[in-house]
């Protein structure tokens, strides 16, 4: 069975996410959210194009299911890394590995916004809802460029504006939430819509180096149970007090009502966007 590395030592990055995604919570409900973004996979594996023996880095590789998967298709003599900031997730996806008999997968607890990775030049990156946490997002980009040879590429998912996401919870949690604070200077917000804006997005992933850049919009749904998105402990990480949680429940569960087609499932909306980028030594094809 694959061995993560050891955690990163630039301790004073990502504080938030960091804190956020080491809680053992996200460990024991994974399976549950990974029912929610599953469908997203296939579309942005197909998107990258991974070739035979090609060498490929998963940022915020989370469960691992998707770097798996893009081991499987670069084959024996290829590689895949998966790269992630959650000590508990990386143990969930080097147990998924080890079962899978992935020997050409591995796993970092690392922070891509600083951190190395070994294992590369990589000829392409790929993220699932795993960049749009980064509080120093050029910084992040440029180091992930950087993991990359000569004309690499890189192709990620990520949320559009939260109006297109109607089943996120914040949407029935106004009255208990207080707004976020300011991030502090030289840093920047962090979030599931941190990069929704695609002229923003761009912008970001040019002054890190990429130029090629394009995005492909993606409505679609997606059948789910409502735990997939929220349970009690979403809401206590989200601030929800312990007086307040009754009533944080009655709305999230009227929220939810809209989407609901069973006992058992939801079915949710979904709208994200892919974007397509590629690294080049001379800053232009």
């Amino acid at each position: 069975m694959p061995e993560p590395t050891d955690p990163p030592t630039k301790l004073l990055t990502n504080l938030i996410e960091r804190r956020r995604w080491n809680d053992d919570h996200w460990t024991t409900v994974w399976p549950k959210r990974e029912r929610f973004t599953d469908s997203v996979t296939p579309l942005l594996l197909d998107t990258i194009a991974l070739a035979p023996d090609e060498r490929v880095l998963d940022i915020g590789s989370g469960g691992g299911k998707t770097t798996i998967e893009a081991g499987r298709r670069v084959g024996r003599q290829g590689s895949a890394v998966g790269a992630d900031l959650s000590g508990p997730l990386v143990d969930l996806a080097c147990r998924r590995a080890g079962e899978a008999d992935s020997t050409n997968v591995t796993f970092h607890v690392v922070d891509m916004q600083h951190d190395h990775v070994d294992g590369g030049p990589f000829d392409a990156a790929l993220s699932q809802f795993g960049v749009m946490f980064f509080d120093e997002p050029v910084t992040a980009f440029a180091n992930i460029a950087a993991h990359l040879r000569d004309g690499g590429r890189i192709a990620f998912a990520c949320w559009r504006a939260p109006d297109r996401n109607p089943w996120m919870p914040a949407f029935a949690l106004g009255q208990f939430l207080s707004p976020p604070p300011p991030p502090a200077p030289g840093k920047a917000p962090t979030g599931p819509c941190a990069l929704a804006d695609p002229e923003r997005t761009t912008g970001i992933l040019a002054d890190a180096g990429f130029s090629a850049i394009r995005h492909t919009d993606v409505d679609t749904t997606v059948d789910a149970p409502q735990d997939a998105i929220v349970d009690d402990r979403q809401l206590e990480f989200m601030g929800i007090t312990e007086a307040d949680m009754p009533g944080a429940r009655r709305a999230v569960d009227e929220h939810m009502a809209q989407f609901r087609i069973d006992d058992e499932l939801c079915r949710f909306p979904l709208s994200f966007q892919i974007f397509e980028a590629r690294i080049f030594a001379s800053g232009r094809p």
